[in-house]
């Protein structure tokens, strides 16, 4: 799905309406975008992986640029409320959005009427990182490789079993058992927290955990990783290999977060954060900063993100169809 080399080349001008000044007139633009408090508004809990992420860039970003920055979470269906509150606001720059492009684009299958047409009236104006879904199991059990686990799987058949507690996960999971002709069954948990004693009693074979789950349970000696869904390696996990390489061809679903404003935001403004953000991503800090939850840092100018988010909504259709989930009201 990603090329990290080649994303977002060859463009050209079709994606020419970035460049358009928006809705706001030339004498509203800022001349010196940021003179004053920037919002950012976080889609999910205070103290949660998503707003470690936010909080991150805020404070960093607000000393570089010495003005204030407020930090907003807007909680509820699965970021709906806050990519809606995003969507409405005033295209100044003065509120930017920071979630995953590729959730947003996942919503729009999700949801029947997510209440807003993320590729409308949303664009992304600074990558920050990529990361992917990964696949543990308890260290109490003896597979060290993803072969072994697969080679127990199959004689198992449909006694086998996994655990997810999201979409994404629930691709993962989909997407390798179709790869590797496996039959285990999938058990959908409330969180990642909640799969852990049923892994380590015995009671599941896998999960399709989170990078944030995943490292923190590899760190303290409960889970192995044994594979990540992306087809290169993750350079912040060189030693783990990808489903890809194993033998699951097709299997591809990163997921990276950015920066994101309304859609008409004019390009001057667009181009002033991708410079702030850009500005603390390049940093060797902020590469240690994302690796620890299993995740490399990732810049993209404005085109090459808005094609990336055009191809994640077009894969997301298919991600759906194949993890038979059927779309909430």
């Amino acid at each position: 799905m990603i090329n990290r080399r080649q994303v977002g080349l060859g463009l050209g001008a079709s994606i020419a309406s970035l460049a358009s000044p928006g809705l706001l007139r030339a004498q509203e633009i800022d001349p010196n975008y940021p003179s004053r408090e920037i919002k950012f508004v976080c889609g999910f809990p205070a103290g949660s992986g998503a707003d470690t992420y936010v909080r991150y860039y805020a404070e960093k970003i607000r000393q570089n640029i010495g003005k204030p920055i407020v930090v907003e979470n807007r909680v509820g269906a699965n970021g709906n409320i806050a990519t809606n509150y995003a969507a409405r606001s005033k295209p100044d720059g003065y509120t930017i959005y920071m979630n995953a492009p590729s959730g947003l684009a996942a919503n729009m299958h999700l949801f029947k009427n997510p209440g807003t047409d993320a590729l409308k009236e949303l664009t992304v104006a600074a990558s920050i990182n990529l990361q992917t879904f990964m696949i543990t199991v308890s260290t109490n059990r003896p597979w060290q490789t993803l072969g072994e686990m697969v080679a127990a799987l199959r004689e198992k058949g449909e006694k086998g079993n996994y655990a997810t507690n999201n979409p994404t996960g629930r691709v993962t999971g989909a997407w390798m058992a179709k790869a590797f002709g496996l039959r285990t069954q999938e058990i959908q948990y409330r969180t990642g927290a909640d799969t852990l004693n049923d892994l380590a009693s015995g009671a599941l074979d896998f999960a399709a955990h989170d990078p944030v789950t995943a490292l923190a349970q590899r760190n303290a000696g409960r889970l192995r990783i044994l594979a990540v869904a992306v087809k290169q390696r993750m350079k912040s996990l060189p030693d783990v290999p990808t489903l890809h390489e194993l033998g699951g061809t097709d299997i591809d679903l990163p997921s990276w977060w950015a920066a994101v404003v309304p859609a008409a935001t004019p390009r001057p403004i667009v181009d002033k954060i991708n410079a702030m953000f850009n500005q603390v991503t390049s940093t060797s800090e902020t590469r240690e900063f994302f690796a620890k939850f299993g995740a490399d840092t990732w810049m993209l100018t404005p085109e090459e993100a808005l094609k990336q988010f055009q191809e994640d909504y077009r894969a997301w259709g298919e991600h759906i169809k194949l993890a038979k989930i059927e779309p909430q009201g």
